[in-house]
């Protein structure tokens, strides 16, 4: 039998959750590459996701904190959308995935697992990216370490008037 360590998802398993809101917490520190935040816009920012479903998993999340899609702005909602199209068309030429599952889950039965902050999630998917691990040994293989995903994607981000 052959051994997939995941060292950091000890965190993810024992259960670490830091003190309040962790979009407002990171969004407010000046700490971008450790944080994993991509893209700061006016009113939201693009952020990986440290316990990704898949490789190059962004969230983007508005800067002020609310739980529902219902209570954006007009502006919040229009740079949400933006941004989610910036990070597609980024994925997409970086990595050249077959699809992208986008969404927001709505509340803890929905799967938001951070339900008070609402967020927005882009997963690139791929051809055959799902197999047997997830379903019997609960566990997802993600296949690039996710310090050099941000790095790759980071400059992407940095180069965006050529895209």
């Amino acid at each position: 039998m052959e051994n997939i360590w995941a060292p950091w998802r000890m965190d993810y398993i024992l259960n670490n959750k830091e003190n309040g809101c962790i979009f407002c917490n990171k969004s407010k520190e000046n700490k971008d590459e450790n944080n994993l935040i991509l893209l700061r816009k006016n009113l939201c920012f693009a952020i990986m996701n440290l316990y990704p479903y898949n490789n190059g998993h962004i969230m983007i999340a508005p800067y002020r904190h609310f739980g529902n899609v219902t209570e954006a702005n007009k502006e919040e909602s229009l740079e949400i959308f933006e941004t989610m199209q910036v990070c597609l068309k980024i994925l997409e030429k970086t990595f050249k995935p077959d699809g992208f599952n986008v969404g927001i889950n709505l509340g803890k039965v929905a799967g938001a697992g951070i339900k008070d902050h609402v967020h927005l999630h882009i997963v690139p998917r791929w051809e055959g990216d799902t197999n047997f691990m997830p379903v019997l040994a609960d566990v997802r293989v993600i296949p690039e370490h996710i310090s050099k995903t941000y790095k790759t994607l980071k400059k992407m981000f940095e180069g965006l008037e050529s895209l």
